[in-house]
C-alpha cells in the first residue's frame, strides 16, 4: 500500500472521528427536559368568582285579573312605556253592572223594611206606655196579662227592627262588593315602566289567578331604570363574596362591551341544582344579586349575562404562574425510634407522609429542586406567593406535562419562545 493511499485512509478516518465528536457535542448540548422557565416577579393580582345568570329588572309587576270576563278593549302593546294609573285594558262590564243594579235594589228594599220595622216598634211602645198609664190610674181596666202581652210585643218589634237594620248593613256590603267587581273590569297600570310581556289579545277571556298565577297573568310591567342579574354561585365560592363587592358583567347581546356592577344581595338559603355531581350528590348553589350600574337602553329582561365578582386585590406582590404550582409527597417527617434492645438499631420506619405544594426552582447548573411554597389569592393566571420564594428566582412555569414528570435533580432546558406562533402567543399571554 502506497503512502498516498495510507494518508487518504487516515484523512477519511479523521474526518469521521471529528464528525462523531461534533455530533456527540451537539447531542450533549440538547440534553435536558424542555420546559418553560420564568422568573418570580411582582404583579398586580385580582381574585374573582365567575358565575352566569340572566338580566332582570329590580322591580316588576305581573298584572292579573281578579274577575273573569272577555277582554273587550286592549290599549297597550308589548314594549310600550306606560305611566302609573294609565288605562291598560277593559273586561266586559255588563254582568257586573247588572250585579250593581241588583245590589242597589236590594239595599232600597232593605231600607224600606227597616223603616217599616221601626214604625211598628214605635207603635208598640206607645201602646204599652198608654196601657201602663191607664193601669196606674185604674187597675181594674187593664189586667196584668194584657200589659205583659203589650210589653212582649215591644220586645218582638225591637228585634225585628234590629234585624231590618242588619239587613240594610248586609245590602250595603253587597253593593260595595258589586261596585268593587265593576271597578275591576277596568285595569290600570299599577306603576310606571315598560310592558315587557303581553300574554293576551283583545277578545280573549281573562281568568282570576286563585290557583294558577301564570295562567291569570295578563301582562308584565317592568321598571327598566334599575336592572340586576341573579347568578348562581357554588357553595365553595360564595363565602368569599360580600355585599358591596364590585363586578364586571358581560352580556351576551353586547359581546364587545363590559359593564360594571356591585353585589347588593346574597341569599341565605341555597338553591339546589338538579345536576348531580360524579359522587352522586347534588350541587348546592347560592343566588347572588348584582345590580348593573351602567346598562344600555337596549337591554331587555332575560338577557344572558356572565358576572365576574372581584373578591380581593393585591398590588405588586410576588407571584408565580398557576400552572407552576404542583404537589409532591413530603418525605421530611419524623421517623420512629431506632434504639432497640441488644444494642441493635431498628430499621427506620416513616410515621406518615403528606402532600405539600411547591414549585421546581432552576439552579445555575440547570438542575431543578422542589421547594415548598405557601400561596395566597389566585388571579386569572397567577398565584400570590406568601413564603418560600424571593424575587428573581427562576422556576419551571410549564408545561403541565413536563412539571408533572419532573423530579429533584432533573436537568432542564428553556424552551424556545419565539420560533413558533404557539410559543409567541404563550409568551405574549404570560
Amino acid at each position: 500500500m502506497s503512502k498516498k493511499v495510507k494518508y487518504s485512509i487516515l484523512g477519511v478516518a479523521g474526518a469521521v472521528l471529528i464528525g462523531v465528536v461534533v455530533l456527540t457535542a451537539m447531542k450533549s448540548g440538547n440534553k435536558g427536559v424542555e420546559v418553560r422557565i420564568e422568573p418570580v416577579q411582582k404583579r398586580d393580582l385580582v381574585a374573582s368568582v365567575t358565575a352566569s345568570g340572566q338580566v332582570r329588572p329590580h322591580t316588576k309587576v305581573d298584572v292579573a285579573a281578579d274577575i273573569s270576563g272577555r277582554i273587550v278593549r286592549l290599549a297597550v302593546k308589548e314594549g310600550q312605556m306606560v305611566s302609573k294609573g294609565q288605562f291598560l285594558l277593559q273586561i266586559e262590564p255588563a254582568q257586573y253592572e247588572a250585579a250593581v243594579q241588583r245590589a242597589e235594589a236590594a239595599l232600597a228594599s232593605a231600607k224600606a223594611s227597616a223603616a217599616q220595622a221601626k214604625a211598628s216598634l214605635v207603635q208598640s211602645q206607645r201602646n204599652y206606655e198608654r196601657s201602663a198609664e191607664i193601669r196606674k190610674s185604674n187597675a181594674t181596666l187593664i189586667s196584668d196579662e194584657q200589659l205583659e202581652q203589650l210589653k212582649t210585643q215591644v220586645e218582638v218589634n225591637q228585634a225585628l227592627a234590629d234585624a231590618a237594620s242588619h239587613q240594610v248593613d248586609q245590602a250595603v256590603a253587597q253593593l260595595r262588593d258589586a261596585r268593587s267587581s265593576l271597578l275591576k273590569t277596568t285595569i290600570l297600570a299599577p306603576m310606571s315602566g315598560r310592558v315587557t310581556r303581553l300574554n293576551v289579545e283583545q277578545g280573549e277571556t281573562a281568568v282570576p289567578g286563585t290557583f294558577n298565577k301564570d295562567a291569570a297573568t295578563l301582562l308584565t310591567i317592568s321598571d327598566m331604570g334599575v336592572l340586576e342579574t341573579k347568578v348562581k354561585v357554588d357553595e365553595t365560592d360564595v363565602a368569599r363574596i360580600s355585599v358591596g363587592d364590585s363586578a364586571q358583567i358581560q352580556i351576551d347581546a353586547f359581546p364587545d362591551t363590559t359593564f360594571t356592577g356591585r353585589v347588593v344581595e346574597i341569599s341565605n338559603s341555597s338553591v339546589k341544582n338538579a345536576t348531580a355531581t360524579t359522587s352522586g350528590d347534588q350541587a348546592v348553589d347560592y343566588e347572588v344579586t348584582i345590580q348593573l350600574l351602567n346598562p344600555p337602553n337596549e337591554t331587555r329582561p332575560d338577557f344572558s349575562a356572565t358576572a365576574k365578582v372581584v373578591t380581593d386585590k393585591r398590588q405588586q406582590v410576588l407571584s408565580i404562574p398557576i400552572i407552576a404550582l404542583t404537589v409532591r409527597e413530603d418525605s421530611a417527617l419524623s421517623k420512629g425510634d431506632t434504639a432497640v434492645g441488644l444494642g441493635k438499631a431498628r430499621p427506620t420506619k416513616e410515621v406518615g407522609k403528606r402532600d405539600v405544594e411547591g414549585v421546581f426552582v432552576v439552579g445555575k447548573d440547570m438542575k431543578v429542586a422542589f421547594k415548598p411554597v405557601r400561596v395566597g389569592i389566585a388571579g386569572d393566571k397567577y398565584f400570590e406567593v406568601l413564603s418560600g420564594l424571593k424575587e428573581g428566582d427562576r422556576i419551571v412555569g410549564g408545561t403541565y406535562q413536563a412539571i408533572r414528570d419532573l423530579h429533584d435533580g432533573a436537568i432542564v432546558r428553556d424552551a424556545p419562545k419565539a420560533n413558533t406562533p404557539k410559543s409567541q402567543a404563550e409568551a405574549k399571554g404570560a
